[in-house]
């Protein structure tokens, strides 16, 4: 296994875990009536359970594109990455958060800024990460076109205007600003921006990577 694939390798570990560990949020039914307990549940474990599942999961597949395109790793790339995924294994703790406060009027808004406030971490952790990568071109196989990486910057980057957005729509609407994480989760899930990759044809020896050259990816 190359230096890439040993990071991507860890990387989807943590992912497992801070995905595996988002089902502890849910509170188990205790003494008898476990049924009635499940049903009456107020719907904000259940809720915060579904978005931090759907939110972690286009995180990774975001990070599985990106790195299927990074041939080689540097000191500063794996710092940056585990800037990445300390923020990752923090939300399920942020989901417990408003799966507890969500439904308390006076804490709501704290609660849901909480959650932004760690979206917005995301964001820039991300950002970073595509900075670093898209600066030289250095750590990307032959087959990315890095001019036209590093010229995609500010669209990969919206994360950083919206989240801070929804960060401040917390203290006004903490249901509004939740429903809005889930509809940005699907439009990142949807709406990928593709890596740039130079027109199919030879690839120089120097950098060329496993799979087929132009093969394309999103992020």
């Amino acid at each position: 296994m190359n230096e890439s694939g040993r990071v991507e390798a860890f990387s989807d570990g943590v992912f497992a875990v801070a995905i595996t560990l988002l089902v502890l949020g849910i509170k188990v039914p205790s003494g008898s009536g476990m049924w009635h307990q499940i049903t009456s549940e107020d719907g904000s474990s259940y809720a915060a359970y579904a978005l931090t599942f759907l939110v972690i999961g286009i995180m990774w597949a975001n990070h599985h594109q990106v790195f299927g395109f990074v041939s080689q790793v540097d000191r500063a790339l794996l710092f940056f990455n585990l800037l990445l995924l300390m923020v990752v294994v923090a939300l399920p703790w942020a989901a417990d958060v408003v799966a507890n406060y969500l439904d308390k009027p006076a804490e709501a808004s704290n609660a849901m800024a909480i959650y932004s406030g760690f979206m917005v971490a995301h964001s820039i952790t991300f950002s970073l990460l595509w900075w670093w990568l898209t600066r030289t071109g250095h750590c990307f196989d032959a087959r990315v076109d890095t001019v036209a990486a590093r010229a995609m910057r500010l669209r990969f980057a919206v994360g950083l205007v919206v989240y801070p957005v929804l960060l401040g729509l917390s203290f006004v609407s903490a249901l509004l600003a939740l429903a809005l994480h889930g509809v940005l989760a699907l439009y990142y899930a949807f709406n990928q921006l593709p890596v740039p990759v130079r027109p199919a044809g030879p690839v120089p020896a120097e950098g060329r990577a496993e799979g087929p050259a132009g093969e394309d990816g999103a992020l």
